[in-house]
């Protein structure tokens, strides 16, 4: 059955209008020189950590993996560097546990594994999982989520829309905005090989309003007849409005088809990709080289030169600021990812991730922190809110460490994008305790 194409978005709850400060969108992606040291915890992303299968002394090569875990909800490591397994080491993550890490030293040769070539042969639905898990690759929009999980489509689950998410709703970041400037013919050659192998015949672009050049060369090459003459591939402008990137708001968005509360894109007929991701997957099936390398935005008023740059996976932010010329004057907050939904680091020792796409560094001003006041009932938190809770009601109900409450409130449902803090007059720290009433709600559950 022919299926339609939204001419305009579909409408969605909440949200919050965000200053996009979007200033590195129109300099182009500058390449950095590998580091002397790479440092690659386990933990790289949503699910069971990695188990390093390198030792200390080891020669590694651009590639190798150093790391594998048996579960499904993981995926493998791969060096970004060639050289020499210094240790492996615990280190702390941004959250504060502490992981294993595997720590490298750089040759200064990047020379790639061997073992890497030919590519994957890549013709069914199983193929392309077991691709996406051997390439390493997460969810590059920020979440982590391992990709395979997502191509692995249950027996009982009928996909017939593929979105590429490139909303990039968050204020500064502009990574995927320079993917889809300087890699569309990429972008595209991943979409049509995602498509042909999933048998999905509606693929929606879905990018926002604020980036009229981005617009204009997906939507140049996503029409070209020779590319899709059957005219399955298409772009859709989203009004600029966070968190338009949220997979839940987008499929809506794009669809206006609602994911069920605890369900997946998959319930709903939809698979959401990040453009980043399905660029990824296209180089790797042309050149069978792992995730090693990833771009990032680097900005905020604390940083010399903002800029995009493609970072060797592992190198310290501080080195990454470095090639960015540095700081102009002491950072007083740095994040690792947007700053709605970025955490917020103490040092700029910690390594970057597959999953970071920024690296924002603030100075005194812009990370001056409001004093809370008193909750004056005004309900913005609740009309700003995209999953239709009451976050006033689950600040409340946290604070005084009421399980049983909070999970009447659908806590869970949170995906604590910011926009009650955002909108909140007081300044209420609402998503600080919400993550503490997720923690209350999960150390419960792990008693029974």
């Amino acid at each position: 059955m022919e299926q339609s194409f939204p001419k305009r978005p579909f409408r969605t709850h909440g949200g919050a209008h965000v200053p996009h400060h979007k200033n590195t969108a129109h300099t182009e992606t500058h390449v950095m020189p590998p580091p002397d040291e790479i440092t690659l915890p386990m933990t790289q992303h949503i699910g069971a950590p990695c188990v390093p299968c390198v030792k200390k002394g080891d020669h590694v090569y651009v590639g190798t993996k150093v790391a594998d875990s048996d579960a499904y909800v993981s995926v493998p490591i791969h060096s970004s560097v060639s050289g020499t397994v210094k240790e492996i080491k615990k280190v702390i993550m941004p959250g504060g546990q502490a992981v294993d890490a595997v720590i490298i030293t750089s040759d200064g040769l990047m020379e790639h594994d061997p073992a890497v070539c030919p590519p994957p042969e890549i013709k069914t639905k199983q193929q392309l999982a077991d691709a996406a898990r051997a390439s390493g690759l997460v969810g590059l929009g920020g979440a982590g989520f391992p990709a395979h999980v997502k191509l692995n489509v249950p027996p009982d689950k009928k996909i017939d829309t593929l979105i590429v998410n490139v909303a990039e709703c968050e204020p500064y970041i502009t990574s995927d905005h320079r993917e889809a400037l300087e890699n569309g013919k990429n972008v595209l050659a991943g979409i049509y090989k995602i498509k042909e192998i999933l048998d999905v015949h509606r693929v929606i672009i879905a990018i926002e309003d604020n980036k009229p050049d981005a617009i204009e060369a997906l939507t140049r090459i996503a029409d070209d007849p020779k590319m899709d003459p059957n005219d399955e591939v298409r772009v859709l402008k989203l009004h600029a409005s966070y968190p338009q990137g949220a997979e839940k708001v987008l499929v809506q968005a794009a669809t206006g088809r609602k994911v069920p509360a605890g369900g997946l894109p998959a319930d709903v007929g939809c698979l959401v990709m990040n453009i980043g991701s399905v660029s990824f997957l296209a180089s790797y099936m042309r050149t069978g080289m792992p995730l090693t390398m990833k771009r990032v935005t680097v900005d905020g008023s604390a940083v010399q030169n903002p800029q995009n740059v493609i970072v060797p996976i592992g190198t310290k932010i501080r080195e990454v600021m470095e090639f960015c010329g540095g700081y102009k004057e002491e950072p007083q907050k740095l994040i690792m990812g947007g700053p709605m939904m970025g955490v917020a680091v103490t040092t700029d020792e910690l390594p970057v991730l597959k999953q970071n796409n920024g690296l924002l560094a603030f100075g005194a001003e812009e990370a001056r922190l409001l004093e809370p006041t008193d909750c004056i009932r005004c309900g913005r938190c609740v009309a700003a809110c995209p999953m239709n809770l009451v976050p006033a009601k689950l600040e409340k109900y946290a604070e005084r460490k009421d399980v049983e409450m909070l999970k009447k409130l659908d806590i869970m449902t949170c995906m604590e994008c910011g926009c009650c803090a955002f909108s909140c007059p007081a300044k209420r720290r609402i998503v600080q305790a919400i993550r503490l009433g997720k923690y209350y709600v999960k150390k419960e559950a792990a008693k029974k």
